[in-house]
């Protein structure tokens, strides 16, 4: 009789502390958890005490009602039940106040803090009471345990909503800033700009899944997986508007975006196996074969096999650009384009690299396939090493067969031979002799190496022929004449002829520039014409050094 009456004085206590004790908005107050917890763990020891004996104790207490050991444990029940639901109400509002407020500015270096370290360490006490209050599994014959079943998973569900958001709301100006910055910055930059946004959104997952498994107040594998999934939703929306926008951009103009879909391609590509692993914790609720990440790779990947046969494609079609007929010896633009290109392939060199191997070999060619004769891959030796060359090889090769080709599209053929030799010394020279980067030179293979040294030459050759040759011939053709009177006249209309194509030439080179921005070069090539034509002049001037009209030879020209 004195245990049940104890029993309910002791009741009136808690329920003045679960009830109406220390309470800010209806909540336990945070500096009074370790006495609220307390109340709850004594009901519950009281109710897991007093449930075997409760028959004996209905008997022994039947004359008084309010004494009945049954409306006791009843009421104990509504209280433990009462009290979980006013913890896991102080675990909300904690987690909600540290899921809002001011955003990271665009542009701003910043890494995720979810939780100040005093919130954080009120969560952990917090979460490890919960964890050990009644549930159907651990005490099937609490009467409260189903209820704090379903109040916790509301809450545990609440937490994976509202850091869910959080953290898309966080990331998503640091997202649209990269695609807003994609189109006035340089593209590889702004390739590896996404890269790291990317790499962002990783780390906070990462991170919001370590605060998960420690702050959950239902840590079974099932429900951390469930929990996850939901907290994960919006963050792989985000991420896949994102990166839709960014391919969206590529494919307005391919030619311009092109290095930049390789490097963030690249970016991604060196952080699937982390997002395998990281995405494989979610729950049932997500079929096993659904990759949001590894999806979205391969939409970029396939924007990135669309660039090689339509650069290529474009290098041809530069042939017929200028409408069929040469009307500058300058650079032509394709030409400006290959070097463009040579320069940033080194710095995309795995994403490339990576493509090629899904391409296939020669498929960048528009089905052209392997070439006959063309060096297969030998076992031992990297796919991806060798396809880049193959790639390399062919970029070089349509390069110089569309200036070869746009040169004889014209009917003055010195002209048509400056334009071949500046730019086939163009190419060369920023792919051989002074590489643009300093890797290029590795990606060269020999074939391609030879292909540019044999048309420089055959370059040098035309340009010579076309320049110089009508000089030494005017010099060299034999007068008929036997007179001494008529073999001194053809003699100075041999020098009148030679000087008058002398004066044609520099005219020509006055507009018609020879490797002007090659200073080294363009000198070689002028003491290449200084031995062709002075010799020749020389022996002619030896030749008629008895005719009087030699006198008339005073000019001094040279190569401008």
């Amino acid at each position: 009789m004195d245990q049940v009456t104890s029993s309910a004085e002791s009741l009136e206590e808690e329920e003045a502390l679960i009830l109406r004790g220390q309470l800010t908005r209806d909540r336990p107050q945070t500096g009074q958890l370790d006495k609220y917890r307390s109340a709850v763990e004594r009901l519950n020891a009281s109710i897991a005490f007093k449930s075997t004996d409760q028959d004996t104790a209905q008997t022994v207490c039947s004359f008084n009602p309010i004494h009945n050991l049954g409306l006791i444990l009843a009421l104990q029940a509504r209280l433990v039940e009462t009290g979980a639901k006013k913890l896991t109400q102080l675990y909300t509002k904690l987690v909600a106040e540290v899921s809002s407020g001011s955003t990271p500015a665009p542009g701003a270096e910043w890494s995720m803090v979810p939780f100040p370290s005093n919130v954080l360490a009120t969560l952990r006490q917090l979460v490890a009471f919960l964890r050990t209050l009644p549930l159907p599994s651990t005490h099937p014959s609490h009467p409260a345990a189903q209820t704090i079943l379903t109040t916790l998973q509301d809450a545990q569900r609440g937490y994976a909503d509202m850091r869910g958001v959080w953290a898309q709301k966080c990331l998503e100006s640091q997202g649209k800033r990269c695609i807003d910055r994609a189109d006035t910055i340089e593209p590889i930059p702004a390739g590896k700009e996404f890269g790291k946004w990317v790499e962002l959104v990783l780390i906070v997952c990462s991170d919001e899944y370590q605060l998960l498994s420690q702050l959950t107040p239902l840590a079974s594998t099932s429900k951390l997986a469930s929990s996850f999934n939901a907290l994960l939703t919006p963050i792989l929306k985000l991420f896949s508007t994102t990166l839709t926008s960014l391919v969206n951009l590529v494919k307005k103009s391919l030619p311009k975006y092109s290095f930049l879909a390789l490097a963030a391609y690249e970016s991604m590509l060196s952080m699937q196996s982390q997002w395998d692993d990281l995405l494989s914790r979610r729950g049932s609720e997500t079929r096993k074969d659904v990759n949001e990440v590894k999806d979205g790779l391969n939409i970029l990947r396939a924007v990135c096999l669309r660039s090689f046969p339509e650069f290529l494609a474009d290098l041809k079609l530069g042939a017929m650009s200028k409408g069929g007929e040469l009307i500058s010896t300058g650079l032509a633009d394709f030409a400006i384009s290959t070097i463009r290109y040579m320069q940033k392939l080194p710095q995309v060199q795995a994403a490339v690299g990576s493509a090629l191997l899904t391409l296939g070999d020669g498929n960048w060619k528009m089905g052209e396939g392997v070439q006959v004769g063309k060096a297969t891959t030998k076992s031992g030796e990297s796919d991806e090493t060798v396809l880049l060359e193959h790639f390399v090889y062919d970029v070089v090769v349509t390069s110089i067969n569309s200036v070869n080709t746009l040169s004889r599209t014209t009917r003055r053929p010195a002209f048509a031979s400056i334009f071949l030799l500046n730019n086939v010394s163009y190419l060369r020279h920023h792919l051989l002799v002074d590489p643009v980067h300093p890797a290029l030179a590795s990606l060269i293979p020999p074939s391609a190496k030879d292909y540019l040294d044999s048309n420089f030459r055959t370059a040098k050759a035309t340009y010579f022929e076309s320049n110089f040759s009508p000089l030494i011939q005017a010099l060299t053709d034999e007068a008929k004449e036997k007179s001494t009177l008529l073999k001194s006249s053809a003699t100075k209309e041999k020098l009148n002829r030679f000087f008058d194509l002398l004066e044609e030439v520099m005219e020509r080179h006055k507009f018609a520039k020879v490797m002007e921005d090659d200073e080294e070069g363009r000198e070689m090539i002028s003491e290449e014409v200084v031995k062709l034509v002075i010799p020749s002049l020389q022996r002619f001037s030896q030749k008629q050094r008895e005719n009087k009209s030699m006198s008339l030879f005073t000019p001094s020209y040279g190569l401008r």
